[in-house]
């Protein structure tokens, strides 16, 4: 339990930040090819990461979902955060 709690206040902190990465990304995207969005691997996994931790927050605020289930979600955030690199 202590664990989860660790991870869901990590992921409130770093979710919004990650966000505006993704959002000025899309804005330096413009100014250095033109174009906001190109699916290009690197953008769309940032933005499955992003989706797939939108989903454990709501998960853990309006399901209620704890322990094993939201850390499940939780580890496949990361996954996609790694895959990314």
């Amino acid at each position: 339990q202590t664990l989860d709690r660790i991870a869901y206040r990590t992921t409130i902190f770093a979710f919004p930040i990650f966000g505006f990465g993704v959002i000025f990304g899309a804005i330096w995207a413009e100014e250095a090819w033109g174009r906001y969005w190109g699916w290009d691997p690197k953008e769309t996994v940032s933005f499955i990461a992003w989706v797939i931790y939108a989903a454990y927050l709501h998960a853990r605020s309006t399901a209620g979902w704890r322990d094993k289930k939201a850390a499940w979600i939780n580890v496949a955030g990361f996954v996609a955060m790694v895959f990314n690199l």
